[in-house]
Order: structure tokens, then sequence, then C-alpha cells
């Protein structure tokens, strides 16, 4: 067992694997005092005053307390963002980066302006960590690009990937989970595949283009399609090339 889970993490690609690690650790960090969470939430005042800096990041690394819902998140964490880096991003590293941040930012953003909006700056002020949120844009962005995908949740109903989203906040809603955080993924997920995606079919024009100081931090390995070794086909025979 122990051998499976390690082939298993040692098999994850590089930004999943740092993510998925610093994701346990941090929370397995909390759960046993060693860090607290109130060096970790998101405080625009605290980074702005005080320039707590770590807190844009941090507030992404924490899940919570270790129960079925940290559970329920690494697990999807550690599977839709595996299957984008492997797949949609295979060989495009920094670009899969480069997506996490925009996410990440777009996240922020919309927080620290919905926190001073009236009527609507109570909702926010009690979302102070953003790890579900980004996840959940995650599994947005995998269920745009692979919408005939057939699941099943909980064996109960199967439906296609488009709705696994809407599945997913709906079941959030009826455990009594904010649909806020959720929400926020799916904004920020739509962000990024209309820009990516949609944007430059309809224009030409592509404005999430990764910058060169974020390629220059990851070496990409180009992606081999493979093909037949060298074959030699025999010459046609004479009487054949002649029978017509």
């Amino acid at each position: 067992m122990a051998q499976a889970v390690e082939d298993w993490y040692k098999q994850m690609p590089i930004i999943t694997r740092s993510y998925v690690t610093a994701a346990v650790v941090t929370t397995i960090g909390c759960s046993l005092d060693i860090i607290s969470p109130s060096n970790l939430y998101l405080n625009p005042r605290l980074v702005m005053k005080n320039y707590e800096f770590w807190r844009l990041v941090t507030n992404f690394l924490y899940f919570r307390k270790m129960d079925l819902d940290f559970m329920f998140h690494m697990f999807f964490l550690a599977r839709y963002c595996k299957l984008l880096e492997e797949n949609s991003f295979r060989g495009r590293t920094a670009d899969f980066f480069y997506m996490l941040l925009f996410g990440a930012t777009v996240l922020t953003s919309i927080v620290i302006v919905g926190g001073n909006i009236p009527y609507l700056s109570e909702s926010f002020a009690k979302i102070i960590f953003l790890s579900n949120s980004l996840t959940f844009m995650m599994v947005y962005v995998w269920s745009k690009q692979n919408p005939f995908i057939h699941m099943s949740f909980l064996g109960l109903f199967t439906f296609t990937a488009a709705y696994l989203p809407w599945v997913l906040l709906g079941f959030s809603v009826l455990v009594g989970a904010s649909a806020w955080v959720d929400l926020l993924g799916m904004i920020a997920g739509h962000a990024y595949y209309f820009l990516e995606d949609v944007y430059p079919r309809m224009t030409g024009r592509r404005p999430l283009r990764t910058p060169g100081f974020i390629k220059s931090m990851f070496a990409d390995e180009a992606v081999v399609v493979a093909r037949p070794a060298d074959v030699r086909f025999a010459p046609i025979p004479a009487d054949e090339r002649h029978r017509d």
C-alpha cells in the first residue's frame, strides 16, 4: 500500500505534486498547531499596510481542518490538476502555471472588490481562504475542455462532464457548504476558458499569452508523437507494373 502511494505521488507532474504537497503540509501543520491559520488567511489590510504579501499565496494552501471535506477536496485537487497538466497542458508547464496564477489573481481581485461593495461586503468578508475556489476553477476548466466525457455521481446518476461543476455546486449546497466558494471558482474558470479558448477563435488574438519570464522558469519538454520506424517497401514486380 505504501509503495503504491509513493509511486502515485512520484508520477504526478511537477506543478500538481508541488501544489498537493504544499496544501497537505500546510493543512497538517495547522491541525497540529505548528502553523496558525491566522497567519495564512487573506486580509487585504494586512497585505497593504503591514506588507504581509505571503497571504496572497498561503490562503490558497490551507483547506481547513482535516476531515472528510478535506479528503474530498484533496481528491479533486490531485485528480483535476493532474488531468489538466498531463493532457491539456502536456509539454506546457509554464502555461499551466500561468493559468493557476491567472485564476488566483482573479479570485483575489473578486474578493477584494466584493468586500467594498455595499450589501455584499459581509458575504465576501467571510471568504478568507480561496484554496477550494482555485480547485473548483480547475474542475470547471477541465469540464469545458472535456464536455462529452460520461461521469457518475456516487453511482446515483450519470451525466456528461459539462455539467460536473453544477453537480458539485448542488452537492455543496445540500451539505450546507457555502455556494459562494464554488461560484467564485466557476467565475474564474469561465474567465480563463473564454479568454484562452473562445476569444481567440472569435478574433484570432490570444490575450493570455504566457510571459517570457514565466516560461524561463520551466524547461518544458517537447511533446513527442510516436511514429512507426522506417519502413521500406519492395518494388512492384515488373509483370504487375505492366499488367494494365
